[in-house]
């Protein structure tokens, strides 16, 4: 059965995947989500979620990153090669490299074990708002800027004609240097625009999605046509 969320004059329904090899950590998380609404699918491994997912609408995916069978790193790559739902990823560990090299194979957000159940939260509704929300803007419904091509109405980026899968943060951040072409955007305005929240150590994070995008829609990243970096300042989109 679907739980049918109430979201202002819409009818939403929201089911959200969560993968952890601990039970206790599985049942707590599901008990929150229930309690804000959402209907919960669980998993114990990365190989689980992959087959939960496949026969199953999921909105949403929260996934640890030391699992048996496949960790979430390796989920996060194969789900992000079909689907570009939201990701949060749960880790035991707290080094930057850790984290950066989860949002480099595609996640959106990244929680360190022990958090807070409410932080999780917070988070988990922070990026299904984001994810619901893209292309829903007023004005133009389509944005060009030379080669590139994004409908906010398919929700779509296309270069020079071919569909390009973006994650929702990477649409998010595209999207932004679309509608202002020319204009430098620092690191610290381009997370709080995106994420919706004060930025703190946020270059990083940034870079990360800046690099994948790039890759995404250049023909030489290290040499990029369209997203350029202003030394000292930020990034922009040429005109």
């Amino acid at each position: 059965m679907k739980l049918v969320v109430r979201r202002g004059d819409d009818m939403t329904e929201f089911t959200i995947l969560v993968a952890d090899d601990d039970k206790e950590i599985r049942e707590g998380i599901e008990i929150y989500l229930k309690n804000e609404g959402y209907a919960v699918l669980k998993a114990e491994d990365g190989q689980e979620a992959l087959e939960l997912l496949a026969s199953n609408e999921v909105h949403l995916l929260i996934l640890d990153i030391m699992m048996p069978n496949m960790d979430g790193i390796t989920a996060t790559f194969k789900i992000r090669e079909m689907k570009n739902i939201p990701i949060i990823m749960l880790s035991a560990k707290v080094e930057d490299t850790d984290k950066i090299h989860g949002l480099s194979v595609g996640a959106d957000d990244y929680v360190t074990k022990p958090f807070h159940p409410l932080e999780l939260m917070a988070r988990v509704k922070s990026q299904l708002r984001r994810y619901v929300q893209l292309g829903t803007y007023e004005g133009q419904k389509v944005i060009e800027v030379d080669g590139l091509v994004l409908s906010e109405e398919a929700k779509e980026l296309t270069v020079d004609g071919t569909p390009v899968r973006l994650t929702p943060i990477e649409y998010k951040i595209t999207e932004l240097l679309m509608k202002n072409p020319g204009r430098v955007f620092s690191i610290n305005e381009i997370y709080e625009r995106v994420w919706n929240e004060p930025a703190y150590n946020a270059e990083n994070i940034v870079a990360v999605h800046i690099r994948k995008i790039r890759e995404k829609i250049e023909t030489d990243p290290k040499n990029p046509r369209y997203v350029k970096v202003v030394w000292g300042v930020g990034y922009k989109i040429e005109k």
